[in-house]
């Protein structure tokens, strides 16, 4: 029973399904943040004008042209690419938690890293957000006007990256609930 890393023959029953699942799970989280991250930093929309040599063109970095919203973008962008490179790695841990169900100190760590990952792209998510909700709704206090209404596939684009990246927080909540539960099983 000492050797719980080692993995014991007497392994228990249910944590191999979990395992399984918590594999597919980071899966399907990679797919959401990538996902998110590669359409957020290529969205971009150009808009023609009644001049045949003029257009304008939006960017999710020049959405609104303040440096604050386009850091926060950024943050985005970059939040959603370390949460797609911890999860890509995270699956050599998952795969071994498939072979070895007992493993007890890999699990822990596991759950200390999602939680890590989890605050971090829930705080970039909701940053992009706020963004995205005065793309559409504009601010008429601070004299920003609504763009979504010029610049409709941009606003997909960036509002689409925005699902993809809360379906990564709802898989990282649901990793989490599961290492506990396989925790508790051991």
């Amino acid at each position: 029973m000492g050797g719980s890393e080692a993995g014991d023959d007497s392994k228990p029953k249910g944590n191999r399904g979990i395992s399984f699942l918590d594999f597919i799970m980071r899966i399907v989280a990679i797919l959401g943040t990538l996902g998110s991250a590669i359409a957020m930093g290529t969205t971009n929309e150009t808009l023609p004008s009644f001049e045949q040599f003029i257009r304008f063109k939006a960017e999710y970095k020049d959405l609104p042209t303040f440096t604050l919203f386009v850091l926060l973008f950024r943050f985005f962008v970059v939040a959603n690419g370390i949460v797609s490179a911890y999860l890509a790695v995270s699956l050599v841990l998952s795969i071994l938690h498939i072979v070895m169900s007992g493993a007890r100190i890999t699990r822990v760590v596991l759950i200390f890293f999602d939680t890590v990952m989890m605050a971090f792209l829930t705080s970039g998510a909701s940053a992009a957000a706020a963004i995205v909700y005065l793309a559409h709704k504009g601010n008429a206090r601070a004299n920003w006007i609504a763009i979504c209404q010029q610049y409709n596939s941009f606003c997909d684009r960036a509002s689409g990256s925005l699902v993809g990246s809360f379906i990564g927080v709802l898989v990282f909540l649901l990793l989490i609930i599961l290492s506990a539960l396989a925790l508790s099983r051991n």
